[in-house]
């Protein structure tokens, strides 16, 4: 289907927002009123701007308070209506959105907006011009999309119709079913917004936290499946607010926009598939569909990038981790512990402190998955690869993180033989990576969560905040259906993340292990010294569990932290940061599926003192 964007979801000049528009790949453009006001070109240089980039100008907007008001306010209505409708003749423009009113209605009677709609679609036309009436969520009268058909169809005129907007609907918890009995050739625009679950009012939820589809808590699927029944066949057009997305690269999050859009659509696509299967292809929305792919099954490898790796040779070595050799034609290391390979990579490294560069993902169908992430415009990642090495397609993560992936096999991946001189691998109580822990800065993290389901089809788990002593971390999970893949992707305070500290702003690899306690004395012993825990936490664990005395001390012996919930337990000890890295190294026992949260600010304090 067409595809489109509101100005207002992007920073810079409508020159600026044309241009990005264009070239992420979008139709059509909403023109918002304040960036036209704003621009020093004039509406014809706008007009042809916008055909040079093959962009539509679909929506001008918005037009505000135009029903419920007395007569003399409506005169000047209509006296404002004239100048808009000629401003849109000059831009080209044919369609425009009448916001219902928040501030100035005085008469709560549909007979009366629709008979002033009707007065305005006679003016409208004489341009040619429609009006797309919206019901605002705070609208002071009509604040319900039932209730803004209920006045369009009153007003019955050819130039007047609805437009729809996910977030004034989703945000008040209007069943959206009753779209699919709106004419389709009443639905005159579509506007498209996520937003995480929140409770504030609504105006500054709306202006101030909508996300792009797939990022917040709507179920935009559902909504956008309702509108296509009813036979709109119009843009997808996005319109968020949002205070990040109108600060950072206009480019960037053009792109981040569309391929919003292109998962939106795949997913509507396969949403209405399964509700109606063997439906009429000829009568379905020509949706565009990307390649389907299976969750990871697993974590390939994890890579850290530094320009001595020696220190983490070290704590890997106490860790009862294998040294597999170094790579035949590149300065990288391998080390493995059961299937956790750990990948130590020097180059390009100068000046660097240890920090993790990549992921490597087990995948089913790596040819699907590189079709997919291509069909997503994803930014490659680029490596040399020599002669009879295995080649591993890569993608850049909104954080610069390097994500690769490689054909899951039962043993060893191809890519292992690359690596020669090294010790054959030994037994060890570590099993597999349990998660990967990311800290994300604050203004893709959004961009992330979307990220990672879209080209992966990781799906959110949840999301919660630890205190630490400088701020709260906001941590969002991202995991493959089976938890085979987690991903907690944490968001420092941003001062803590500026300053790079210890306490909030480091990455962590988890390490899974069949028997916590019996790695702990084995890594002691082999020199590691775990991350020190204060005495004050196993005083409050023996307060809130019901342990033995032995065990508590133990735990404190080994600087062990615990959890437990109704399904489960959870053990486990971290290591010293060393540059931007540390490891933790788990035990789950029954069905526990967390991540030992409450454990998280105790940590955050250990390392903001090491």
């Amino acid at each position: 289907m067409k595809t489109s964007i509101a100005t207002v979801c992007l920073s810079g000049s409508l020159r600026d927002k044309l241009a990005a528009a264009s070239a992420a790949g979008f139709d059509g453009v909403e023109v918002f009123e304040p960036d036209l006001v704003a621009a020093p070109e004039s509406p014809e240089e706008i007009r042809a701007l916008a055909d040079r980039l093959s962009l539509t100008l679909d929506l001008y907007q918005p037009m505000r308070d135009v029903e419920g008001v007395d007569e003399a306010e409506f005169a000047r209505v209509l006296h404002r209506a004239e100048a808009k409708f000629a401003l849109m003749q000059r831009l080209g423009m044919d369609l425009v959105l009448c916001c219902s009113n928040v501030a100035t209605a005085t008469v709560d009677d549909d007979g009366h907006s629709a008979a002033q709609l009707r007065a305005l679609g006679d003016v409208a036309a004489r341009y040619g011009v429609r009006i797309a009436f919206e019901a605002l969520a705070w609208g002071r009268y009509i604040d319900d999309y039932r209730r803004a058909w209920r006045v369009v169809k009153l007003a019955d005129h050819p130039a007047v119709g609805v437009c729809l907007d996910s977030f004034h609907v989703l945000s008040r918890g209007h069943d959206p079913v009753e779209i699919e009995r709106i004419p389709a050739e009443k639905i005159f625009f579509l506007q498209l917004a996520d937003a995480p679950a929140l409770s504030m009012d609504v105006l500054s939820w709306s202006r101030h936290h909508r996300l792009f589809p797939g990022e917040g808590a709507f179920d935009l699927v559902g909504f956008v499946a309702h509108v296509l029944r009813a036979g709109y066949r119009g843009p997808l057009s996005l319109e968020v607010f949002n205070d990040t997305f109108r600060q950072t690269d206009t480019a960037r999050t053009a792109a981040h926009a569309r391929r919003s859009l292109r998962w939106l659509e795949d997913a509507v696509a396969r949403r209405l598939a399964e509700d109606a299967p063997g439906a009429d292809a000829v009568a379905a929305p020509p949706l565009s569909r990307l390649t389907a792919v299976t969750p990871p099954r697993g974590f390939d490898f994890v890579e850290i990038t530094a320009e001595d790796t020696s220190p983490i040779e070290a704590l890997l070595q106490q860790a009862g981790f294998t040294a597999r050799g170094r790579h035949r034609t590149k300065p990288v290391t391998l080390w493995s512990a059961g299937t956790a390979r750990i990948v130590l990579n020097e180059q390009h490294a100068r000046g660097t402190a240890p920090r993790l560069s990549a992921i490597g993902f087990a995948v089913d169908d790596p040819a699907a998955q590189s079709a997919r992430a291509q069909e997503l415009d994803t930014p490659a990642a680029y490596r040399r690869t020599y002669a009879e090495e295995v080649p591993l397609p890569a993608v850049v993560a909104p954080d610069g993180t390097e994500l690769y992936w490689a054909g899951y096999t039962e043993g060893e991946p191809d890519w292992v033989v690359e690596f020669e001189h090294g010790d054959p691998l030994r037994p060890t109580e570590i099993g597999v990576v349990d998660h990967l822990s990311l800290t994300e800065p604050w203004q893709v993290v959004d961009e992330t969560v979307l990220f990672y389901p879209a080209v992966f089809a990781l799906v959110s788990a949840g999301s919660t905040d630890v205190p630490s002593p400088r701020g709260l971390v906001q941590s969002r999970v991202l995991c493959s259906p089976d938890g085979a893949v987690r991903i907690p992707l944490n968001v420092a305070p941003p001062i803590v993340a500026e300053q790079g500290r210890a306490d909030g702003a480091h990455q962590h690899v988890a390490l899974r292990c069949h028997d916590i306690v019996a790695l702990a004395r084995q890594a002691r012993d082999r020199g590691l010294r775990p991350l020190r825990i204060p005495a004050n936490y196993y005083d409050d664990l023996a307060a809130r569990f019901d342990l033995p005395a032995a065990q508590i001390a133990e735990l404190r012996d080994l600087d062990l932290v615990y959890d437990r919930d109704a399904t489960g337990e959870y053990l486990h000890f971290y290591t010293a940061t060393v540059g931007q890295v540390f490891f933790e190294f788990v035990e789950r026992r029954g069905a526990y599926d967390g991540y030992g949260a409450g454990n998280a600010p105790v940590r955050l304090a250990a390392q903001g003192v090491e």
